[in-house]
């Protein structure tokens, strides 16, 4: 048998014709080279590979590293919050009790009687924190019957979840009637995008179909602050403000450097509440987008209306995906739909508030605005977090003593 040290300049060149053998070959033979036997036989499809003698302690090496990277990866994974390790997976209760969404539900409301009303991607109300749901659906891309959601990464089963959650997850306003009008879908990027024009028209029909008491946007474009008339999704927010119908928009997520300073339309319109997203330490997420509108397009508003109104919690927040799936969501979206849900429980406690007046709605704004927990002392409105956090108990509280609309 050979020795350790014999075998020290030995390679093992796999057959041609049958890779399961392999011939030894002596490095140190004169006119060695890879490849060599293909080469030799006339039969070269492609450079044959030299299986080199394995090292115990190389093999360690490798070993070592390849477990370091699987660490690396996992942590990665657990850091991006696209791996659920936790099963079942974490809640976002947090999220639930600093906006005052528990002490308004302890107080008995849960949204009875309140129609909400989402333009997003659809919903999969196959999952099962989902299926209860009292459900209006109108498909604007297709046009079927059939219920779904289009969107990349269950984007409208998400934002529904975190209004109308009953199972694992108990949502902001479980009981309230929902409408979602599917008009946006995955761009292939894995975003969501829709037309303006079929966003106009699934928000005409939040109002003049459905009937909904508030209506929540968690979408948003460009702002154009010099345009001369309003775009069409817009004017459909007009109208149905108009029309007497609550309207919550997200202020969008391009903070940062390349912020242009302007909240996302259609959350720019007067009456709309704007939200931005808080984090779980209370902080404003910097991905929210800046309210002030700077000399270049147009002046700022006046109370209530400076944007954005209010911050909510939107980072990292769980919710439901597809079939039995839950995902984690961060952005002005998600804040978007706590705002809607807290004034959902706040029209059931207050049913004078429904179908309101424009004065009324900045009744109720002058309320939140009041309301609101300002981030840093002396500041009476920010363009990053706006009036403040919210408080779902104090904003109720603030309406019943200003006798807000009646």
């Amino acid at each position: 048998m050979w020795e350790e040290n014999e075998l020290s300049n030995v390679e093992f060149i796999p057959e041609p014709t049958d890779y399961r053998i392999l011939s030894a070959a002596d490095t140190a033979t004169i006119g060695h080279q890879e490849g060599w036997r293909g080469e030799v036989l006339g039969w070269s499809p492609r450079p044959v590979p030299v299986v080199s003698r394995p090292r115990r302690t190389g093999q360690r090496v490798i070993n070592v590293g390849i477990f370091l990277i699987l660490i690396m990866v996992l942590w990665a994974i657990w850091r991006s919050q696209l791996l659920f390790i936790e099963i079942p997976p974490a809640k976002s209760e947090w999220a639930f009790e600093d906006s005052g969404v528990r002490d308004l539900q302890s107080m008995g409301y849960t949204g009875e009687g309140i129609r909400v009303c989402m333009v997003d991607t659809g919903i999969d109300v196959s999952h099962p924190d989902l299926e209860n749901t009292d459900l209006v659906f109108k498909d604007f891309i297709t046009g079927s019957s059939d219920v779904t959601d289009h969107g990349a990464l269950a984007h409208g089963s998400m934002m529904a979840g975190i209004l109308v959650s009953n199972g694992y997850l108990t949502g902001v306003a479980p009981s309230v009637t929902l409408g979602m009008a599917a008009a946006l879908g995955d761009d292939g990027q894995g975003g969501n995008s829709g037309d303006q024009n079929i966003v106009s028209s699934a928000i005409e029909w939040c109002w003049k179909s459905f009937r909904a008491d508030i209506i929540s946007l968690s979408l948003g474009g460009e702002s154009e602050g010099n345009a001369s008339t309003d775009g069409p999704t817009s004017t459909a927010v007009s109208q149905a403000l108009a029309n007497g119908v609550y309207v919550v928009a997200a202020a969008g997520n391009d903070g940062g450097d390349e912020d242009d300073g302007m909240v996302a339309t259609p959350s720019n319109v007067e009456n709309v509440i704007s939200v931005a997203a808080l984090d779980v330490n209370g902080e404003v997420w910097e991905g929210s987008s800046l309210g002030y509108l700077n000399e270049n397009n147009s002046t700022e508003m006046d109370n209530p209306h400076k944007k954005p109104e209010i911050s909510a919690p939107g980072v990292a927040i769980i919710s439901t995906a597809y079939k039995d799936e839950y995902y984690s969501s961060t952005g002005t979206s998600d804040a978007t739909v706590f705002i809607s849900g807290i004034l959902a429980l706040i029209l059931e406690a207050e049913p004078s508030l429904a179908s309101p007046s424009p004065t009324c709605i900045v009744q109720v704004k002058t309320a939140l605005m009041n309301s609101a927990m300002p981030l840093e002392e002396g500041i009476d409105h920010h363009p990053r977090w706006g009036y403040g956090a919210v408080s779902g108990f104090d904003w109720l509280e603030e309406i019943r003593s200003s006798n807000a609309c009646k």
